[in-house]
């Protein structure tokens, strides 16, 4: 059986009506980053970070996953070998119903004690008051992985990387890394690259591109692996 890496980003949740950061008056135009996220811009001013999150955990909760998802969850149940690996920190591939996502980013959706490192499932609305259930302490942060702060999962991420016979990425610009790399780790390992994006990402980066909005392109492409 095909062993199969998914790395998905923004452009895999845009059509469900999240932005992505680089988009024409998206979240890098809007606010500075620095300030909402970053650790040091939490200890800085934690209830403006809170506001920042709290209204990104609301646009969530309003999305649906969109056809992207959903097809990618109908690959990850019927094929066996796929590992979902994602850049966003929304829940719209588990709600499209995939299982076993791998949130390299964190998950807006979750809460972390800065004090004794717990997590638990997030409120709708976090402030800087909150207690932490475990121990008490008022340091609750989102679940999110800021910038300066290492991924989660990377042990996991690089075994499947090496392991992998196909590598895809879908719906991500391929400069933020570490994720950045993975396609050219992957390669290293011998595996076929694909990336399915709105344009690519950089000439000859991967084996094979196909362009168009995930929403539509991706269940083709699935639809294509299933029949085999």
């Amino acid at each position: 059986m095909q062993r199969i890496v998914i790395l998905t980003g923004a452009g895999v949740s845009a059509e469900s009506g999240l932005g992505t950061f680089r988009d024409k008056g998206g979240l890098w135009d809007r606010y500075d980053l620095s300030e909402v996220a970053t650790p040091e811009g939490f200890a800085k001013n934690p209830a403006l970070v809170h506001d920042f999150y709290n209204a990104r955990r609301d646009n969530a909760l309003q999305a649906v996953p969109n056809a992207a998802h959903v097809a990618l969850a109908r690959l990850q149940a019927a094929h066996g070998g796929v590992t979902l690996i994602t850049q966003n920190i929304d829940d719209l591939h588990e709600r499209g119903g995939s299982r076993d996502v791998i949130h390299m980013h964190g998950q807006i959706m979750r809460a972390l004690c800065a004090a004794c490192g717990g997590r638990w499932d997030a409120p709708r609305v976090m402030e800087p008051v909150d207690a932490c259930p475990a121990c008490d302490t008022a340091a609750t942060r989102p679940d999110i992985v800021w910038f300066g702060e290492f991924p989660y999962h990377m042990e996991r991420i690089a075994e499947a990387l090496a392991d992998c016979d196909l590598f895809v990425a879908i719906g991500t610009s391929g400069e933020v890394h570490p994720a950045a790399g993975f396609v050219e780790e992957a390669a290293g390992f011998g595996a076929e690259t694909l990336e399915i994006n709105l344009e690519p990402s950089a000439p000859g980066r991967f084996d094979r591109v196909i362009t168009g909005p995930a929403a539509r392109v991706v269940p083709r492409w699935v639809a294509e692996v299933l029949v085999g």
